[in-house]
């Protein structure tokens, strides 16, 4: 039997990534507000573990982005297919991330999709041309590389 899964990532400030990825994947941003509330009223989730972003109540140290096709659970908000959870840790990014995402733009928009996630506040490391693959590494705002194909 096949497994549900998502990529969780480590960061400082979950939010600010998740508004950065959701624009470099075309992804929605998690509406967890309705949870938030249910767990509100249950008195289970006290006022220092969610804030208010956009107009709605999120939860301060995680969010997710989620594909905009993809199936969404009513009661939480949560995605049920391509998503990325980024939850907030203490301790800083050390060293080179032994897991990283490929955003496939083609040949033809790769320089394109460069400057657009440039200016969403990616960094360019470096372009690579090897045989087989001509591709650009990146970093997003918190330093953590993909690369750009």
């Amino acid at each position: 039997m096949a497994l549900d899964w998502k990529v969780v990532i480590d960061c400082a400030d979950p939010h600010a990534q998740t508004a950065f990825w959701a624009q470099a994947l075309g992804y929605q941003v998690e509406d967890n507000s309705v949870l938030i509330e249910q767990l509100i009223g249950q008195g289970v989730l006290g006022e220092d573990l969610y804030l208010e972003v956009d107009g709605r109540k999120a939860f301060r140290d995680l969010v997710a982005v989620r594909h905009p096709d993809d199936p969404v659970q009513p009661v939480s908000g949560v995605g049920l297919g391509r998503r990325l959870l980024f939850q907030r840790v203490p301790e800083p990014k050390q060293g080179k991330n032994r897991l990283h995402l490929d955003l496939h733009a083609g040949p033809e928009r790769r320089d394109g999709e460069v400057k657009r996630l440039e200016d969403l506040g990616a960094t360019i490391l470096r372009e690579v041309q090897e045989p087989g693959s001509h591709h650009v590494v990146l970093a997003d705002p918190e330093g953590n590389e993909f690369c750009v194909q």
